[in-house]
């Protein structure tokens, strides 16, 4: 590390980064429940106050997706990726959830992990590197998106939009423990609605029991787990099947006219959420499912693609250096999660990796949700770090 970067991880504010996670956290954001307007407007303002450009895109009824930058726009940059929607509160919390507490060197709060606490910490790092003079001709940005805890409606605005910024690299601050992750599953979920005709019990001859062949379905998805077993990815494992939910019939004297399973399906990079739907309704049919009365139906609810960046890649390597830099070596790895990145690798064909503070597997999505403050600052440095390389030379990241 030379003498400029470590006058640059001098002027990361733990404070501040604390101070703006804690607004974040206050202002909410329960998807499905709210809206994420209050947490677009308090990022909103504290950029603007910091100097940065801000810009936003309604993507829905109060539901703004808000990009900040720092620097110029004329050769790529580096993009950052956060979200300011977080899952429901939920019960068996010790402490307000929508009011954040700090106790034991560790932040409180529903998102304080994922992910409040490390958009705070991209704001802060670009405020550092800003500050320092590290930028150019070469943005650093922080798209931070709507909705991704439920459909994906943010990012899917935002891969299909025009924008007067273009990048090299892209960092998704999601919860990885400081571990740089190079690639993981995507998700898919499928709703799959089984029509029959109702009847009554005493003659169920008469009908066409939803429900039975509803039954007949999941037994073929366990099979087609197993296939997928058979052709894993040799990184990221193999697609899987799960079926979550089922439910039908009116009343037990009746035969179950209507039935319907949701499925989570994880996507391997390259797969189709729609394909694999298609696939699936001719595997159907072809099993004998939707003869005799019996129709099948299947929408695709919930689309999020896998992506996998090489571990020799260019963003990779900086990211892990830069973290090995600021805090110590923490390792490269993949993820069991799902993110937005896939849709930057995918759509934008830009070289992604996911490298944020907390832990996504104990901290995220339960009562209680915190993250470390030192952790926070640390995320800071290995931000601002990875940014001043990368601007350092640009145009020449390598694609995966």
């Amino acid at each position: 590390m030379n003498d400029p970067e470590r006058r640059l991880l001098e002027l990361i504010d733990s404070d501040a980064i604390v101070d703006l996670a804690s607004a974040l956290i206050d202002a909410g954001g329960e998807n499905p429940g709210s809206t994420e307007q209050s947490v677009a407007s308090v990022l909103a303002d504290r950029c603007r106050a910091l100097g940065f450009d801000v810009e936003t895109d309604e993507v829905a009824p109060g539901r703004p997706n808000v990009v900040v930058s720092i620097g110029g726009s004329e050769e790529p940059g580096l993009l950052f990726i956060g979200h300011s929607d977080v899952v429901p509160a939920g019960g068996g919390w010790t402490t307000d959830p929508f009011t954040a507490t700090v106790r034991d060197g560790r932040l409180y709060g529903r998102g304080a992990c994922d992910m409040k606490g490390g958009l705070a910490a991209v704001v802060i790092a670009m405020a550092a590197l800003q500050k320092s003079g590290a930028v150019g001709s070469s943005p650093v940005s922080l798209a931070c998106l709507v909705d991704e805890e439920d459909t994906g409606l943010g990012i899917r605005a935002y891969v299909g939009a025009t924008h007067r910024r273009t990048y090299s690299s892209c960092i998704v601050a999601e919860p990885t423990d400081m571990v740089t992750i190079v690639g993981c599953r995507g998700a898919a979920n499928l709703e799959i609605t089984v029509t029959g005709r109702s009847a009554h019990a005493g003659r169920p001859s008469n009908g066409r029991n939803a429900i039975s062949a509803a039954a007949k379905i999941v037994v073929l998805l366990d099979a087609m787990a197993g296939e997928l077993n058979a052709a894993a990815h040799p990184t990221l494992g193999p697609g899987t099947w799960n079926v979550g939910t089922i439910d039908g019939g009116t009343g037990t004297s009746m035969v179950a006219d209507r039935c319907v399973i949701t499925a989570d399906r994880r996507l391997l990079p390259g797969e189709d959420a729609p394909d694999i739907a298609a696939r699936l309704i001719e595997r159907i049919r072809s099993a004998g499912i939707t003869r005799d009365g019996i129709d099948v139906s299947i929408a695709v609810a919930m689309e999020m693609p896998g992506f996998l960046t090489s571990n020799d890649a260019e963003i990779a390597a900086t990211a892990v250096h830069a973290v090995t830099d600021a805090i110590g070596p923490r390792g490269i790895d993949i993820w069991t999660a799902s993110c937005d990145g896939g849709f930057v690798a995918r759509d934008l064909g830009t070289p992604t990796v996911v490298l944020g503070p907390g832990e996504i597997e104990t901290q995220a999505h339960q009562p209680d949700e915190s993250v470390s403050v030192q952790q926070l600052c640390d995320s800071a440095k290995a931000y601002a770090l990875a940014a001043s390389r990368i601007l350092a030379r640009p145009g020449v990241m390598t694609k995966t």
